[in-house]
């Protein structure tokens, strides 16, 4: 997978929107379970996206493996094959938004 961008607001591996982890894990219900919350909370996250390298931007991309446990057409061998996906904040877990749940 070439990109995913992160829009949570407290996650240790979250800078300036893009995922840095290398390997995330999605659960069933599109849970991502890869997220650490970062110490310092939100406030640290503003500070670290502020002090961040203009290189490190959402529209570079990364590689990762995106582990996927989730009922979702994109979920080939417990392995993301989507090109890029998008991860939120909901009110209760940080899950994948770009989940098409699979009819299997």
């Amino acid at each position: 997978m070439k990109k995913i961008l992160c829009q949570t607001a407290n996650c240790e591996h979250n800078l300036k929107n893009t995922c840095l982890a290398g390997v995330i894990t999605v659960g069933e219900k599109g849970k991502c379970l890869s997220k650490i919350k970062r110490e310092g909370g939100v406030l640290a996250q503003a500070f670290a996206d502020v002090e961040a390298a203009e290189e490190i931007s959402p529209d570079r991309g990364y590689d990762c493996i995106v582990q996927c446990n989730s009922k979702c057409i994109y979920n080939n061998g417990n392995i993301c094959s989507c090109d890029e996906i998008r991860v939120d904040d909901s009110v209760l877990s940080t899950k994948c938004r770009t989940r098409i749940q699979s009819r299997g």
